[in-house]
């Protein structure tokens, strides 16, 4: 009888579990087998914001008379401390990019079940200046848009947003810096290829809205573009 060598393969993974068990990313408890990154009941605890089913919710507020967007909604509410801080942390600073598309994965099949809220013809991830992902060796909001992918319609697109400005990290600074420091940062290469198209812009955590602004500005540059935005996290100023 021949073995496949995926069998073996899992055999492998089995055995390394024995002495090597996955851990949940939020708690650090041991994972069943079919649990991936994090655990039931830390996903039962999910501090969900359910603003997917509901036009005109907080986190749409936040761009009102900014910037025209069409829906937005968040998964979860970040609070730094939280287990769920440690999550995004491991994704960001940890090399964890399986958290990023299991957690996009996640939140993108709930977001298939609300018929209100718009179906992106492009999903679009916030994007990193290219020394500041050479150094991460990623960009979380390309895992988490890449997970979404998986379960939403719509193409993912990473060559149409590009960062032109290097800019220092947003996590220290207060509400007007965060504004002050988006100015022109982003651009829109081939801005006809989005022409008429509904755009769907990812990123990790959203708290004062002035990365997704500055983003969604220059998007606007494409003839009738409509843009709706999803985030993993949103933190409350």
């Amino acid at each position: 009888m021949s073995i496949s060598l995926k069998t073996i393969k899992q055999y492998f993974l089995d055995f390394i579990g024995l002495f090597y068990p996955e851990l949940c990313a939020a708690c650090n408890a041991s994972l069943y087998e079919q649990e991936k990154v994090i655990c039931t009941r830390c996903l039962y605890e999910l501090p969900r914001t359910n603003y997917q089913k509901t036009p005109g919710n907080p986190v749409e507020q936040i761009f009102w008379g900014r910037v025209p967007i069409e829906r937005v909604a968040a998964f979860f509410f970040f609070q730094k401390g939280s287990k769920y801080q440690k999550l995004i942390h491991s994704l960001k600073y940890h090399g964890r990019e399986d958290i990023g598309i299991e957690m996009g994965q996640l939140f993108g099949s709930e977001l298939a079940q609300e018929p209100d809220f718009l179906k992106p013809d492009f999903i679009i991830p916030v994007p990193l200046h290219p020394k500041k992902q050479k150094k991460r060796g990623y960009n979380q909001s390309q895992l988490i848009a890449q997970g979404l992918a998986d379960k939403l319609p719509g193409t993912l697109e990473t060559e149409v947003l590009k960062r032109k400005v290097f800019t220092q990290t947003q996590t220290k600074k207060g509400r007007y810096e965060r504004w002050e420091n988006v100015e022109e940062v982003f651009e829109v290469i081939n801005p006809e290829a989005i022409e008429g198209k509904h755009v769907l812009l990812v990123d990790d955590i959203l708290t004062t809205g002035a990365t997704i602004e500055g983003c969604a500005q220059v998007l606007h540059q494409a003839a009738n573009v409509k843009i709706s935005v999803v985030t993993l996290g949103y933190a409350k100023n």
